[in-house]
């Protein structure tokens, strides 16, 4: 008897038909139409109607949807094979978001990654589950965009201690385990990799290190578990000024942790921030909006080489992946990055009016502009040239002391003051 519903989203792992129940069996028996990988479509068409239409999609993804259709137009009823289960990283939440969910009845097999954690012995209830198994992403670097095949990927690793993920051939575990190593975690991570599930063939390693995985070839099909060993102690913000690496003495661009802890509050971040820093000196207001915009992603330009190499050498040390430095003097590569969300200005470079002008027009709605200054004549320039755009702003002078030993005592030693001024696009 066949479903009331026209499609049939099956599951099916590498044991093929027996390894289907007898309702998954009963739907494929009587199909009109079975669409699938050609791997799967082996598996289960020697139980096949004589009169079936088989579909392989292989390459040819994109036309499911339109196969599915007229079969239902023609009254056929249709099952579509899916690894494991369709709703885990599998094809049903693409072909229902194409055709609507009715007319759909979901039959799925264990999931592969239910299947490899039974054989690495560990609970999986607690895991967060990603994937790689895309197009060629090519290898991991530090400061890489969103735009990278394996950014998502990463961000999962950096905010969960475990991990399980799809891998593909050419995102394979090796390529992982150099991504881990290239972003800090080499000696604090550890893969379990599941290969081959349910073939004769199958092959299962656990709590390998990164240096052991990252030049070694694994049987494919397979997928990884990423466990972090050491999990990050690092506070969200309000790191001391010494934590930094910068220039010293006394001369490196670095915003001061009292000016550092307001400009934070007044740029007012949400988790998936883009965020603009023009003029990131040592990183600190930059690196800082990266962990408080963990699923967002931070572009910061400095010109000075120096600086910029220590920004970089600071991103490394508190491994923040979120993060974009470019060296140049703003406006120059703005053009390129996504509008903001939120834009620091720690230093402009002479250009601080048409910075003002071009951020304005740039922030999404709702953004922030926070500067800070240290003199009279850019401070002039700024709220002038939002007086001149319309804009509506504030100014906070921050004056902060800071204790100092004497003798057996302590006294208050002033800092520079600081004009912390903030401008919204809500009031432009």
């Amino acid at each position: 008897m066949k479903s009331s519903e026209s499609c049939t989203l099956l599951g099916i792992l590498d044991d093929g038909w027996a390894g289907l129940s007898d309702a998954a069996r009963q739907q494929l028996a009587t199909a009109d139409v079975v669409i699938g990988a050609g791997r799967t479509l082996e598996l289960v068409g020697p139980f096949l109607s004589a009169t079936v239409t088989l579909k392989d999609m292989d390459g040819r993804l994109g036309q499911v949807p339109g196969w599915i259709t007229a079969a239902r137009e023609a009254g056929q009823s249709v099952v579509a094979l899916a690894t494991g289960d369709p709703l885990c990283h599998g094809i049903a939440s693409w072909l229902t978001g194409k055709l609507g969910r009715d007319g759909f009845e979901i039959l799925p097999a264990v999931s592969t990654l239910q299947l490899a954690f039974a054989r690495f012995k560990t609970p999986w209830q607690d895991i967060k589950i990603s994937t790689c198994h895309t197009a060629d992403a090519g290898e991991w670097f530090v400061g890489a965009t969103p735009a990278h095949g394996l950014y998502r990927l990463m961000r999962a690793i950096a905010l969960h201690s475990r991990v399980a993920l799809f891998t593909g051939p050419d995102n394979n575990p090796a390529r992982l385990a150099r991504a881990l190593i290239t972003a800090g975690y080499g000696d604090t991570v550890r893969l379990s990799i599941a290969c081959r599930l349910l073939l004769p063939d199958e092959e299962i390693f656990t709590g390998m290190a990164t240096v052991d995985v990252a030049n070694r070839a694994f049987p494919e099909p397979n997928v990884v578990l990423v466990e972090r060993t050491e999990t990050s102690t690092c506070p969200a913000f309000g790191l001391d000024d010494l934590e930094y690496i910068q220039r010293s003495p006394e001369k490196g661009l670095i915003t001061k942790q009292e000016a550092r802890a307001l400009s934070l509050a007044k740029l007012r971040l949400k988790p998936d921030a883009m965020v603009w820093d023009i003029g990131a000196g040592s990183g600190s207001v930059g690196l800082e909006c990266a962990r408080l915009a963990p699923h967002g992603h931070v572009w910061a330009i400095e010109k000075n080489e120096g600086d910029a190499a220590n920004a970089r050498a600071n991103a490394e040390r508190f491994r923040i992946g979120n993060y974009t430095l470019c060296e140049g003097k703003a406006p120059a590569q703005l053009d390129t990055w996504p509008d903001p969300d939120a834009v620091f200005i720690g230093g402009s470079g002479g250009e601080l009016g048409e910075l003002i002008k071009l951020i304005l027009a740039r922030l999404k709605p709702g953004g922030r502009l926070v500067m800070n200054f240290v003199t009279i004549e850019n401070l002039a320039v700024a709220t002038a040239t939002l007086k001149e755009t319309g804009a509506a702003w504030d100014v906070v002078q921050l004056q902060a002391s800071r204790s100092q030993p004497i003798l057996d005592m302590h006294r208050l030693a002033a800092q520079n003051p600081v004009w912390i001024v903030t401008a919204s696009k809500e009031n432009t």
